[in-house]
């Protein structure tokens, strides 16, 4: 499949902003046709700056945290009538606390828009793309995967899951004609710190890559049939490589010192 192929169509997820944007615009400039999906009102301002591109954008304005939601975007696709050359499953929230202290509500809107809703898109979208033999597929994980996160416990656990996944499935598909490739970041200069409630942190004042630079390297990766990716800066491959060595009790203090709520206001 070439990624410069004016008939080649892609579906984004989590596009209104941030990575999932920036996913689109590069797959744009590489002559995708798009489908961008997201639940606020972002979305349509994301979809006129895309069409800027000459490419056809259309828009899903969805909430992919339910199963409703994640049917809408499948019917949407269905009736396109159009075969899905790329499918990046990027939408996800984070919340940051002590696990105790945040309400359960929101854990679980963590693990039903990062966890259940990506699993479910997967499923649906995954057969037809299996059936012709072909297809690319970018789950964005984290290099938050690599360790337990203390004050971001379910987010670190729903990247941990993701990537676990996305590496899974590749080797079921491997024979089958459909990549699929797992995209780590580190922090990335988006809306994610402030929704997760990160502000005051040692996390949110470090320093953080440009969404369009994880874009283009998770893009290039999933056009390559990389098993995963670790994208942005050296910083990024560094942390997630020493992660995978020491062990998890240290890893998890080391992000509870970056992310417990205040740090970033204790010197």
């Amino acid at each position: 499949m070439s990624g410069s192929s004016t008939s080649t169509y892609a579906v984004v997820t989590g596009a209104s902003s941030g990575i999932g944007r920036e996913l689109a615009s590069e797959l744009a400039k590489r002559g995708f046709d798009l489908l961008i999906a997201a639940e606020d009102a972002e979305l349509d301002a994301a979809a006129a700056g895309l069409r800027s591109t000459g490419r056809t954008v259309d828009t899903c304005r969805t909430d992919l945290a339910t199963p409703e939601g994640v049917e809408v975007l499948v019917e949407r696709v269905q009736s396109s009538g159009r075969p899905v050359d790329a499918l990046c499953l990027n939408a996800g929230i984070g919340v940051n606390g002590s696990f105790v202290d945040v309400p359960l509500e929101r854990h679980l809107e963590v693990i039903g828009l990062d966890v259940t809703g990506t699993v479910h898109l997967a499923h649906r979208l995954l057969p037809a793309m299996v059936e012709r033999g072909e297809g690319r597929v970018l789950i964005t994980a984290s290099i938050a995967a690599t360790m337990p996160g203390a004050y971001q416990s379910t987010y670190n656990a729903s990247k941990a899951f993701l990537h676990s996944f996305s590496e899974a499935i590749r080797t079921e598909l491997r024979e089958r004609g459909v990549t699929v490739t797992s995209l780590m970041p580190g922090p990335t200069d988006t809306e994610f710190f402030e929704r997760a409630g990160l502000e005051g942190t040692k996390l949110d004042q470090s320093k953080k890559d440009d969404p369009a630079d994880v874009a283009r390297d998770g893009v290039e990766a999933m056009l390559a049939g990389d098993d995963h990716v670790v994208a942005g800066s050296f910083r990024n491959r560094v942390q997630a490589a020493a992660a995978t060595i020491l062990p998890d009790a240290v890893t998890s203090r080391a992000h509870a010192s970056m992310a417990k709520p205040g740090t970033g206001e204790s010197e």
